[in-house]
């Protein structure tokens, strides 16, 4: 053997295959086949992906994760351990009023909706009897029950209809001269105490807003009833300043006051010939609103054949209808309006016997006729002036347009009012 063989005998040389790598910690653990082992580009491609996604895995849950608390060795407040586990109240204080914050809002909330509903609820009540296995669910009219099914031939049977947490209603029919009834409340948003807080700060600040909880009783008259087309009203006198605000009806009437109502009221008719009608047959009615009781809480019984806001159209709802405008009683006073309630069926019953004067009546349809021509020039006016905008803007555009098309010296020489329009779009 000659000296090269001998060196190449001392020092072997291993020469790896290129597939013959070390199969990854995955593969020796879980038995991956050898054949694996020896990955193609393709699935090394797929390895990198996969070590990437995993980086980006952990780094994501390394940033999400919170740092460990600092715990005070030298904390001397109150603490409360139990095997492994210690509380110590003092490090939780931002959490205590979040927390605090979050449970007053709730009982708040449950407070004033059931303040709401126990307030609506007072008129209409729900209950259940229970007979033969058989669950009767039956709403009924607690404080005005007897009225209403006395009343009305269909009462309403399903009770106070809510819509959210403050706002109820009920509707009745089937009964002579009156069409419908609809009872609504609009209460206060006791549910919500950031509007309560809103309420309060916006009364301090403006000392005629006073929010306050109401309920309507809106009367729909039968067409057939021989009622003549006027407009009469009698308001709480603290109410006088703010009625006319939600009710453009009653702005054709005139303020006055007269002997036979009490004086805590004020009348609003259109003619004193009205007034003295209405009086002379309303002796229950006016019984009624002397009662002390219902005194605070009465608002404003208004006879009205207009609508609540101005019309826009020549040809809108001309219904009639008796509204009476109430303060939302207490649940222990809501038997306390009955009377007036009662008052107010009779109070219809008697407008039939109305008899105005000639020259009253003559007044009222002279003054229904003027604001019909009113309201028809005002809608004439407008389509006028909005057919002459559209005109001027064609006009304009036709012109800009023309312009366009002109060479630049053609366009110097353009008249100036519409040199801006040179270099604006054309639609």
């Amino acid at each position: 053997m000659n000296n090269t063989d001998a060196s190449t005998t001392d020092s072997v040389r291993v020469v790896r295959h290129p597939c013959r790598r070390v199969p990854p910690i995955g593969a020796r653990l879980f038995g991956v086949p050898r054949a694996s082992q020896c990955p193609s580009s393709s699935s090394a491609s797929s390895l990198g992906v996969s070590s990437s996604m995993s980086s980006i895995i952990v780094n994501a849950v390394k940033f999400l994760t919170p740092p460990p608390p600092s715990v005070d060795e030298n904390y001397d407040g109150l603490e409360y351990s139990w095997r492994f586990l210690v509380f110590r109240p003092a490090l939780f204080q931002t959490e205590a009023l979040l927390l605090g914050a979050v449970v007053i809002y709730i009982l708040s909330w449950w407070f004033g909706k059931a303040s709401n509903y126990n307030r609506a609820n007072s008129w209409c009540v729900v209950y259940f009897e229970t007979s033969l296995r058989v669950v009767h669910l039956a709403a009924r009219l607690k404080a005005h029950l007897g009225l209403y099914e006395k009343q009305f031939s269909k009462p309403s049977v399903g009770g106070l209809v809510a819509d959210g947490y403050s706002d109820f209603f009920n509707f009745s029919t089937g009964r002579r001269a009156i069409a419908s009834l609809h009872t609504v409340f609009t209460l206060r948003p006791r549910h919500d105490l950031f509007q309560l807080i809103y309420q309060f700060g916006w009364g301090m600040a403006d000392l005629n807003y006073a929010p306050q909880d109401d309920v309507e009783l809106d009367f729909k008259l039968q067409s057939d009833v021989a009622i003549p087309d006027f407009i009469w009203a009698i308001v709480a006198k603290d109410e006088l300043k703010s009625i006319k605000d939600g009710r453009w009806d009653l702005t054709w009437t005139k303020t006055t006051e007269h002997a036979g109502l009490p004086a805590t009221v004020s009348v609003m008719s259109e003619f004193a010939d009205i007034t003295d009608n209405i009086v002379k047959f309303s002796a229950p009615l006016i019984a009624a609103l002397k009662d002390p009781k219902i005194q605070p809480y009465f608002r404003s019984l208004s006879i009205t054949d207009q609508p609540r806001t101005r019309p826009t159209r020549l040809t809108y709802p001309r219904d009639k209808r008796v509204l009476l405008s109430l303060k939302s009683l207490p649940p222990s006073k809501a038997a306390d309006s009955v009377p007036l309630v009662t008052a107010i069926f009779s109070f219809i019953d008697s407008l039939e016997k109305i008899n105005l004067r000639p020259e009253t009546k003559t007044k009222l349809k002279k003054a229904r006729e003027e604001f019909s021509t009113e309201l028809k020039e005002e809608l004439e006016k407008d389509k006028r002036e909005e057919a002459a905008e559209e005109k001027q803007a064609a006009k304009r555009k036709a012109e800009k347009e023309r312009i366009s098309k002109l060479s630049a010296a053609e366009q110097q020489k353009a008249s100036p009012d519409f040199q801006p329009l040179l270099h604006s779009t054309v639609y």
